[in-house]
């Protein structure tokens, strides 16, 4: 993949996987509950670890994690947990993978009680993307009141790997939060 020279947070200069990632959906609003499921586990999966580790094995959660359905992932034994541990297409960490199986549980809850885990979300911001207006990467928390409030709640409700920081992460990458940098060619596109 050829980068194009483009105005873009530092986070996002070189690696072509965290390019293309940038440019075409963090900080995008999304709305789909398949894709809230997808990046609670993918963000989980990543505590401690760098992004660009996850976002390359992306292809391997998905094929590991029946392509992030919640229903099928909480069927999910403790022998496909057992398989998964052992599994080099993903984070084997036994902990992140049995909180994904739970969370999938958790997950399905949620949708029953609100009509679907977007419903339940997007009420943290009050149904719209805050706009960061951040001017440099270090402007950037690692947390919000807004992720601190969410992440309480998900913990209450039963979830793991769901502490402020893994949250605040989560809605950067879901657009509940629009945290490029204003320089950025997407802080404009996404603010639109």
């Amino acid at each position: 993949m050829k980068i194009l020279k483009r105005n873009r947070c530092d986070w996002a200069s070189t690696d072509p996987i965290m390019v293309k990632y940038h440019d075409t959906e963090w900080g995008r609003p999304i709305h789909s509950d398949k894709q809230h499921f997808e990046f609670l586990i993918l963000e989980a999966a990543q505590a401690g670890l760098s992004w660009s580790i996850v976002l390359k094995k992306r292809q391997g959660y998905k094929k590991a994690f029946s392509g992030f359905d919640p229903k099928k992932v909480a069927k999910y034994t403790s022998k496909k947990i057992n398989q998964l541990v052992k599994n080099p297409e993903i984070i084997r960490n036994r902990l992140k993978i049995e909180a994904a199986v739970n969370n999938a549980k958790k997950f399905l809850e949620v949708q029953k009680e609100f009509g679907s885990f977007n419903n339940y979300c997007w009420q943290f911001v009050g149904g719209k993307p805050i706009d960061g207006k951040r001017k440099s990467m270090k402007d950037i928390p690692a947390t919000s009141l807004e992720s601190d409030a969410f992440s309480l709640d998900l913990k209450k409700r039963g979830f793991k790997f769901v502490g402020s920081t893994v949250i605040y992460a989560h809605m950067q990458a879901v657009g509940m939060v629009n945290d490029h940098i204003k320089k950025c060619f997407c802080y404009k596109n996404i603010k639109q």
